[in-house]
């Protein structure tokens, strides 16, 4: 994605299923909890680039003993920081008494991190503020054990103010209004009543206080404080959670838009947001890694029994599809083909494009994450150039000769790196108001591979958002290697509405496929549909979200897709460069043909899975209409 955008966070759990001495004799070592939590948190580096976080959990200390301890840290370097202050104090250990490294009851009552419950979490801050207070896991504190609670999460709510506002009548005081301290406050208050429901229980049938406290983390219904924490939730979510006497829990939203997957076996339990670091961090095949059921907990009771229950109903499946196309590793053996067949589908259209000219074209891509799509293209290319080949070899028949053939034979994709990413800028990492001056200097190029006035230029790349990137930088040093024509090809469809599920894309008039649609209201003389649908969309605020439609559909059913690329095209075109540009979009029946079991499709398509999501799009466009250069929640 040459416009990158902040998006998904990621999650690492485990439980030790085992005493700590257990692995320090089978491995060596009393940090094998620690050293599988570092693979599995760097392999999802690629999810929280903002900082990172990592508690942890022991179980059955003495009164008096710490048993939870976390560590948070900021920016890019944010896991190496955390894992060098935990392999610090180990280091030190090792340099006074190195015996003590094999003594798991001194290091358990002695050492942090060497507990049997662990949670990490990666940050990118789509919403609220970047000081370590915002980043996860959260702590929720009491002297009480089963009333201590560790929370971190991948979500996004849609519907913060209706839960604030739930608290508030609680007769809560909740210090900030965000969706973080709201989950953590909601699920807080349940684990509370939960608690007080088992004390009145126990101490109605005669225990002592001092019992209690162990009958109540035995029987701790964490099905029932989900259920009752949970049920007003409108968003996508994977949230994770530990309570200080040691179950766990992973929680995915009923439509599973956020990515959850688990393994098992008498070792360890172990949850992330991506498969295919588990399959690395335990060598493990892809078949004994699971997903998480929609709408159901993972639930990890301290007595080391695990398994899935429905927290609430699963609703229609519509996992992200943008998981696929560009924010989860490219090592999953599904993404890999799904990217792959994403580039195959966009020959057809390229190849009209450059009027099925091979000899005369130069195919490339931007950025590295769209290699795999590009992979997929340059199959589909060398599919079409072998047709060709064999149909001009069969219609020679006999009369073949050598130079003739050596010419068909001769006729191959030609393939080179043009766009290099020569600095280390991101165009998020400034103010909306000055990303324009920092992207220019994003890319550089490879000279010597186009011919001047000769050559076609395809460039593919995963998505679209803005087109900030585009215009600014990556347009204008194509165009000094002398095309005469620039085909932009993006592995996804058009991206027209915002997301409200954990993608950094809120605001609709940043997105370039909105502002040509504006674009073309305005050169068709119908922009007063604007100020109709301004109208129709204040008049559904006030309304239950399930009862809101979608307005900002209606702007796009004017046009057709091809109609919206080409005034793209136009819009992005900078000043004064010489070629011709083109930019061609997946559509969206490739889309789900590339990507079937993953159908959640909003961002192109306006088909929220959940009712707030209309509200956001109409709030988006509200504040669009009024000006506001603000987020829609």
């Amino acid at each position: 994605m040459s416009d990158a955008i902040k998006h998904e966070c990621g999650i690492a759990v485990i439980r030790l299923l085992k005493p700590l001495d257990y692995y320090i004799k089978k491995y060596g070592t009393a940090l094998y909890g620690v050293n599988k939590m570092y693979l599995l948190m760097e392999k999802q580096h690629n999810r929280g680039q903002d900082g990172a976080g990592l508690a942890n959990i022991k179980f059955d200390v003495e009164p008096g003993t710490r048993y939870i301890s976390r560590h948070r840290a900021l920016g890019s370097g944010a896991i190496k920081e955390i894992f060098e202050k935990i392999n610090g104090k180990f280091e030190d250990i090792y340099k006074k008494n190195p015996d003590r490294l094999k003594d798991a009851g001194w290091l358990k009552k002695n050492t942090a991190y060497t507990g049997e419950l662990f949670l990490g979490h990666l940050r990118y801050a789509t919403f609220g503020g970047n000081s370590i207070e915002n980043f996860h896991p959260l702590l929720r504190q009491n002297n009480w054990m089963t009333r201590n609670l560790v929370v971190a999460g991948n979500f996004n709510l849609t519907n913060v103010d209706e839960l604030f506002n739930q608290l508030v009548e609680l007769g809560q005081h909740p210090k900030e209004k965000a969706d973080t301290v709201t989950v953590m406050e909601k699920i807080g208050h349940f684990l509370d009543e939960e608690n007080e429901r088992l004390f009145q229980k126990f101490k109605a049938e005669g225990h002592d206080n001092a019992e209690i406290s162990g009958l109540i983390a035995r029987e701790l219904d964490v099905q029932r404080i989900l259920k009752d924490a949970s049920k007003k939730w409108d968003g996508g979510y994977a949230m994770a959670g530990l309570f200080g006497h040691g179950d766990a829990f992973v929680l995915r939203d009923p439509n599973g838009i956020r990515p959850v997957f688990y393994y098992s076996d008498d070792e360890v339990v172990v949850v992330t947001s991506e498969r295919p670091v588990i399959q690395t961090a335990f060598n493990v095949p892809i078949g004994k890694v699971k997903e998480l059921t929609p709408g159901c907990a993972l639930v990890i009771k301290k007595n080391g029994t695990f398994g899935e229950v429905e927290i609430n109903p699963q609703e229609e499946k519509t996992s992200c599809s943008f998981e696929r196309i560009y924010f989860s590793r490219g090592s999953d053996a599904d993404i890999y083909r799904e990217r792959q067949k994403l580039g195959s589908q966009l020959c057809p259209a390229v190849l009209k494009s450059v009027d099925y000219d091979l000899e005369n074209t130069v195919f490339s891509y931007i950025p590295n994450t769209a290699e795999v799509a590009f992979g997929g293209f340059i199959e589909g290319l060398h599919h079409y150039n072998n047709t060709v080949k064999r149909h001009k070899i069969l219609q020679m028949g006999s009369k073949v000769s050598e130079p003739e053939l050596s010419n068909i034979l001769s006729v191959h994709p030609r393939i080179e790196k043009i766009a290099i990413k020569d600095a280390k800028l991101r165009t998020f990492i400034t103010k909306d108001s000055q990303r324009d001056d920092m992207v220019a200097h994003v890319y550089d190029t490879t000279y010597g591979c186009v011919r001047e006035g000769a050559d076609n230029l395809v460039v593919l790349d995963d998505s679209i958002v803005r087109g900030t990137t585009l215009k600014q930088s990556i347009l204008k040093i194509l165009d000094r290697l002398g095309p005469k024509k620039i085909v932009i090809v993006s592995s996804a469809p058009q991206i027209r509405y915002p997301d409200c599920y954990g993608i950094d894309m809120a605001k609709l008039g940043d997105f370039i496929a909105f502002q040509a649609a504006v674009a073309l209201l305005r050169e068709s003389f119908k922009d007063n549909l604007l100020d109709e649908l301004y109208e129709k969309a204040k008049a559904q605020e006030e309304l239950p979200k399930d009862q809101i439609t979608n307005v900002v559909k209606e702007i796009y059913d004017l046009f057709t897709a091809d109609q919206i690329s080409a005034k793209i095209a136009e819009l992005l075109r900078p000043e004064g460069i010489h070629a011709e540009v083109e930019i061609i979009y997946q559509s969206i029946e490739g889309l789900h043909n590339a990507i079937p079991n993953h159908s959640g499709d909003w961002y192109f398509t306006g088909n929220y899975p959940t009712p707030g999501g209309n509200k956001v799009v109409n709030k988006s466009f509200i504040n669009f209409m009024e000006g506001k250069n603000v987020r829609a929640y």
